[in-house]
């Protein structure tokens, strides 16, 4: 089978990029003692058989004598200056240093140390025959290297000039938790580049896996043995030959030649281990991907796949990072043969790409190009699906809390054969820039942005916008504790019009040159009213009422409706100046808002909060839309409930109820960790539920209506070890069927993992009628960390 590759792990709420080089100690020091020679390779004084000294420090590491001999044979009571053949000098310390003179034998007994910048060897017994130029340590055989890797040996010989040598009765923790251990073992280095060792070892086994504490002696949760193995530093890796897999102390796989990347490279090129599987689309299928180490900065991830169904894919994964930014692509290449794809005969491939890099302090620019031929690509071949593609260029600059500035330009692709690309928005340009000085003006907060966007399509519609905002803010309390919020805003904005009758805007009153304004002012006034509740917590209650003003805009069908489409009346913005999200529409006239809002704060951070208002509007304002909830002179009731006076509960409801009582909109989240189960433990439910009304300007016109119910739950064993699953569910109420069922479990210690899991989408073609591809999939995992992973995808 090919050699895996190491890799480093992956990454969606951020990017990865490859790690910067590591530099240290490695595995090939497993009888790298060359310290040890270094300070054997001393003038030794003439006299008899030395007899025990008491243990000292002596510093090592230049060629001149000493100033003053110490006495005849005894080498352990003055300090010394010795030579070491080494770049840095080294020290030594032991309880007892003998010469043998006729022998020509140095022998140090007695908690021998030594030391040479950050590598220490430690032994109860070293003796150096210099007739022999050998070495031989004995005892508790210890190195340490700077990197942190530990070797132990019950005996070490070295021989010539140091550099090669044998060992036996060999353990050694290699990386992180690798942990190695061998009969015997033989050096043989570069003498050119002492550090570019080969070590040859018998009798051999490798686990990332800690001994059990209350049985030592319990073979590991897997291992390798081997009848022989090789530690390659140059290349970073280990190869065995005739190994075998122990799993829990069971041989459960024989192989003749194996390898993997010593656990201390953080990086290796190579074959990874394999994924196989069989689904609708592919059949019976493989991939098998390689792993390029290009330099200390960059990698690239080639994977082939194989199937019986469809033409073979290639797929690539580029990945650089640099002192100021980063980059990354990804590409893939395939032909569907007709299979199961509707007749459909074509080359496909996508490309998903991202770069990033900061310019200075305040600026930094990106940009992000995401293509493919077809959803039906991506969900056959199981790359990260997205309904839409954006790609963008942007250039956006930051000035602390007070400032920030971005011109940018996007592209939309819809991926369904139903999508009518040359309808979707080119956007650009698209300039915004905002500031608001941390000092205080008139007391309050100021602030202002301005801005311009340009959209258009490829059926012929155009339209360009120029905003501009200013406004102030100030808070302040009296002396009965009334809370006072002034409030002033005004919005400037001119657009300019091509085509806007044709779909998908349909408002032939927008084309040509318009231009608007609106301002806005507010007094808001809140009266807390706290209660302490003594052990119980405290308790408040909170009548608010706002009186916002300003002119009335009308439909103001003059202006494109871009940004202002997708909304949403609720407790969230219900004291909202604008109650638009965007800026294509203006709320306008004279109204109040009024509130009642209850809280209950317990003394173990726990809280209890219901709030209910509404809006009266002096004028009905025809800007929005039937069943909004703000049509009317008096709006929808809105209100939001949560509950959360535990940490093992967690409610919020929000609702919209119309003034007759009929349900306009609700969600609904909540979850509930079960107490008491032990600290090893954890059971959470969690469930939701959200309706929507149709809304005007999106179709299909039809309500949303849909459940979700889900748990999860883990538990902790041994010292490090975890189960865990998870299930959930999403019914679609509306359509009469489930939307979404998905699990997942499985187990993780310090050097396994062991997951499965289950999606199944009902996703259905709205023209075909049909389920989509990629609807349903069954992974499974094993991992054995340091070594690799072996993955099956089904259906």
């Amino acid at each position: 089978m090919p050699p895996p590759a190491s890799r480093p792990p992956r990454a969606a709420a951020s990017p990865r990029l490859p790690p910067g080089p590591r530099r240290g100690g490695s595995a090939a020091g497993l009888i790298g003692l060359g310290l040890a020679g270094a300070l054997l390779l001393l003038p030794l004084p003439d006299g008899p058989e030395a007899q025990p000294a008491p243990r000292q420090m002596r510093p090592m590491g230049s060629s001149a004598p000493p100033a003053a001999a110490p006495p005849a044979g005894l080498l352990g009571r003055a300090p010394q200056t010795l030579r070491a053949d080494l770049e840095q000098p080294v020290s030594f310390a032991a309880d007892r240093v003998e010469y043998d003179r006729e022998r020509d034998v140095l022998t140090a007994e007695g908690r021998v140390e030594a030391w040479q910048g950050g590598r220490i060897l430690r032994a109860d017994r070293f003796v150096y025959d210099r007739a022999r130029g050998t070495t031989r340590l004995s005892g508790h055989v210890q190195l340490i290297e700077p990197d942190g890797q530990v070797i132990f040996a019950e005996e070490a010989e070295l021989a010539g000039d140091l550099r090669d040598g044998t060992l036996s009765g060999i353990a050694a923790l290699i990386g992180p938790t690798g942990r190695l251990t061998a009969a015997g073992a033989r050096r043989s280095a570069d003498p050119a580049e002492p550090s570019a060792a080969v070590t040859d070892m018998a009798r051999v086994t490798y686990s990332a896996c800690e001994a059990c504490p209350r049985e030592p002696t319990r073979p590991p949760l897997w291992q390798v043995r081997a009848r022989l193995a090789t530690q390659d530093q140059p290349a970073q890796r280990i190869t065995y030959r005739d190994a075998v897999l122990d799993v829990g102390g069971v041989p459960i796989l024989w192989l003749p030649w194996f390898s993997h990347p010593d656990p201390q490279a953080p990086r290796a090129s190579g074959f990874l281990f394999p994924t196989a599987g069989t689904t609708r689309f592919l059949g019976p299928f493989v991939q098998i991907p390689f792993y390029w180490v290009i330099d200390p900065h960059s990698d690239l991830t080639a994977t082939l796949l194989l199937s019986s169904r469809q033409a073979p894919n290639l797929g690539i994964e580029y990945r650089r990072r640099f002192n100021a930014g980063e980059v990354q692509f990804q590409a893939s290449a395939g032909y569907f043969t007709g299979v199961d794809t509707g007749g459909r005969e074509e080359f496909s491939g996508h490309i998903f790409s991202r770069a990033r890099f900061a310019i200075d302090a305040n600026w930094r620019a990106g940009l992000e190009i995401n293509r493919a031929t077809s959803e039906l690509y991506l969900r056959t071949y199981r790359f990260e699906f997205r309904r839409v593609l954006t790609s963008q260029a942007y250039l956006e600059g930051f000035w602390g809390s007070e400032g920030y500035a971005r011109l940018d330009t996007r592209f939309y692709q819809g991926l369904r054969f139903s999508d009518a690309n040359s309808l979707l928005p080119i956007v650009g340009p698209n300039l915004y820039a905002e500031w608001s000085p941390a000092r205080p003006f008139l007391g309050g907060r100021f602030y202002g942005d301005a801005g311009t966007l340009g959209i258009s399509r490829e059926a012929g519609s155009y339209a360009q916008r120029l905003t501009a905002r200013l406004g102030w803010e100030r808070r302040d309390v009296d002396g009965f504790g009334n809370l006072w919020t002034w409030r002033i805003q005004a919005d400037a904005r001119s657009t300019y019009g091509v085509a806007q009758q044709k779909e998908p805007v349909f408002q032939p009153l927008a084309n040509g040159l318009n231009a608007g304004g609106n301002i806005r002012a507010a007094l808001d006034w809140r009266l807390p009213l706290v209660r302490d509740a003594g052990r119980f917590g405290q308790q408040t209650i909170e009548p608010r009422i706002q009186f916002v003003t300003g002119p009335n805009m009308g439909r103001q069908d003059r202006f494109p409706n871009e940004d202002s489409i997708d909304f949403e009346f609720t407790d969230a913005n219900l004291f909202a100046l604008n109650r638009f999200p965007g800026r294509d529409r203006q709320e306008g006239g004279t109204r109040f808002d009024f509130a009642l809002r209850g809280a209950w704060n317990f003394p173990n951070g726990g809280q209890v909060e219901a709030l209910a208002g509404r809006s009266w509007r002096v004028r009905r304002d025809q800007t929005f839309a039937p069943g909004s909830g703000l049509e009317r002179n008096w709006s929808d009731w809105v209100g939001r409930v949560s509950l959360s006076p535990t940490p093992w509960l967690d409610l919020t409801v929000r609702t919209r109820l119309d003034g007759a009582g009929q349900h306009r909109f609700s969600d609904v989240l909540g979850s509930f960790t079960l107490p008491h189960t032990g600290p090893r433990n954890r059971l959470t439910l969690h469930a939701g539920y959200i309706y929507t009304t149709p809304q005007p300007f999106l179709t299909p016109l039809l309500p949303r209506n849909e459940v979700v119910g889900g748990f999860s739950a883990a538990r902790r064993v041994g010292d490090g070890g975890q189960w865990r699953i998870a299930a959930s569910a999403r019914y679609d109420v509306q359509a009469q069927r489930p939307a979404l069922i998905q699990a997942a479990a499985g187990y993780e210690d310090e050097c396994l993992i062991v997951e499965g899991r289950f999606i199944r989408r009902f996703a259905i073609d709205p023209f075909l009628g049909t389920g989509l591809a990629g609807n349903s999939i069954l992974l499974f995992r094993i991992g054995l960390k340091t070594i690799g992973d072996v993955g099956f995808r089904a259906l």
